[in-house]
């Protein structure tokens, strides 16, 4: 994987650890800004992630991903002792709790029920309205702030000293240093939606410590070294240092989104689709409220206007429960070839329905909707696949329509990346449904947006590279794969 970088600038090798919801990755990051100049990725770890179901509820394992991560950085060194960098993504919303050094209980998983009493009392304290216009976030009942109430009234929130987002947190096992990347903190509901600062009145009003909010870094900025203990479990003879990029991982892919702002909407798919534009300023109008878009931090200053999507959890979780059933593996790329070959009416059911955000049975509960609603349900798995692609095709399409009319940008072209852009039937329906060109890829924008970032802040690339300049080395070093709407 190599294209052009151009502008002036240098060799080197920076990491990028990549943690998804149900997966995490090493990834090394060669970088060329010399001449016509260079890109390459090397995955050089790649671990599961999932969520554990202790007595007090649903948690991450955060002590098995430290493990992992610091094996799969001992395996970058391997590959390249002189790594300049490392940077660091996940998804959003989860966080930890300190006192001193030490980490006060797993994390809670989003997807834990524990929520539910949170927004009842944050919103009798501040209404959504109100906190619209503050935080610019839509309404998902797992924001940080609504799992701070529940904390409030029955965790650790009162022996805490610091609160870490999940990649903060692992850069503080790493380095030891205690900072929020604003692009991740944006998801909380804490942040101003323009100041991009702690919401102090806020989260005085919420109850909250303003103490336990770290100090805010953005992307490209220093972390620190390693300590001098973790260099040692990594075997680094000299300690490379950690670099803050746009830590939730929606906000790296959005760097390598080969696209012009201006007439473009992206879809970011994997565990989630994240549908939505890019913007120089939020969108906090009622229309958009009431559409539950949302204001997100980005790289650069960046604002992502976007609604998140159920995504493709619909698909591998259904998967995973037949596996569960039959006590079989299941052949996914032969289950959506079968789902392509289905024909006759296809029923599209809500995938934003909350009945779906659990783990558990989920074509039992895609039949029990589709009961509901007087729609045929599907019968085989491949019809079951088939519902799913398309009602998940049916909700991205509408999104982008929805982005345009709110935001004000003209879109002509969708771009699709992350695990999603490999779903052929997926892009094509996408492509059908909005009747609009899907260009899809990268894979790896995640990782690639890290990189880069990573690559700019040491100088690999020209030290004043805008996004569109980073942009612009992604599109020379990766083709995407352009499907045209078809009649439907």
């Amino acid at each position: 994987m190599s294209g052009g970088a151009g502008g002036a600038g240098r060799a080197g090798v920076v990491a990028a650890v990549d943690l998804g919801a149900t997966s995490g990755r090493v990834i090394v990051g060669r970088v060329d800004g010399r001449g016509a100049g260079s890109l390459a990725l090397e995955q050089v770890a790649r671990f599961p992630n999932g969520p554990v179901r202790l007595a007090s509820g649903l948690h991450w394992d955060l002590t098995g991903l430290v493990r992992e991560v610091t094996g799969g950085l001992g395996a970058a060194l391997r590959a390249e002792p002189g790594l300049a960098s490392i940077g660091i993504d996940s998804w959003a919303v989860d966080y930890g709790l300190l006192r001193g050094e030490r980490l006060l209980g797993e994390p809670f998983h989003y997807r834990d029920d524990r929520t539910e009493a949170g927004v009842r009392a944050v919103h009798a304290v501040v209404p959504f309205e109100e906190l619209y216009r503050r935080n610019g976030l839509q309404f998902l009942p797992f924001n940080t702030l609504y799992q701070l109430a529940a904390e409030r009234e029955h965790g650790w929130l009162g022996l805490a000293d610091s609160l870490l987002l999940v990649p903060d947190l692992i850069a503080f096992q790493l380095t030891g240093a205690t900072v929020a990347e604003r692009t991740n903190a944006s998801t909380t509901g804490l942040l101003g939606v323009r100041s991009r600062e702690w919401d102090d009145e806020l989260i005085e009003r919420l109850g909250l410590e303003a103490s336990v909010f770290p100090h805010l870094v953005s992307p490209g900025d220093r972390i620190g070294a390693l300590t001098p203990a973790m260099a040692r479990e990594i075997g680094a003879t000299r300690s490379p240092e950690a670099v803050a990029v746009g830590s939730h991982d929606t906000a790296s892919a959005v760097v390598a989104v080969p696209m012009r702002a201006e007439s473009a909407a992206y879809i970011s798919c994997g565990t989630w689709g994240l549908v939505g534009v890019e913007l120089a300023e939020p969108v906090t109008s009622d229309a958009a409220r009431e559409a539950n878009f949302t204001n997100e931090g980005g790289v650069d200053g960046r604002v992502r206007f976007l609604h998140n999507v159920m995504g493709l959890w619909l698909l591998s979780e259904s998967v995973r429960w037949w596996e569960r059933e039959s006590g079989r593996p299941i052949d996914l790329p032969a289950l959506l070839a079968e789902a392509a070959a289905v024909t006759g009416p296809v029923s599209v059911f809500d995938v934003d329905d909350p009945r779906f955000m659990a783990p558990g049975d989920l074509p039992g509960r895609i039949a029990e909707w589709c009961v509901e609603h007087e729609v045929r349900a599907p019968g085989t798995r491949a019809e079951f696949a088939r519902t799913i692609v398309e009602s998940l095709a049916d909700a991205f399409a509408r999104t982008v329509r929805t982005a345009s009319v709110l935001s004000g940008v003209d879109v002509d072209t969708i771009h699709l990346v992350g695990g999603g852009s490999l779903n052929e039937l997926l892009c094509q329906r996408t492509a059908d449904r909005a009747e609009l060109p899907v260009l899809a890829g990268p894979v790896e924008a995640t990782a690639i947006g890290n990189v880069l970032v990573q690559a700019r802040a040491q100088g690999l690339v020209a030290g004043d590279a805008d996004l569109e300049a980073l942009r612009a080395i992604v599109a020379q070093a990766y083709r995407p794969v352009r499907y045209e709407p078809r009649s439907r």
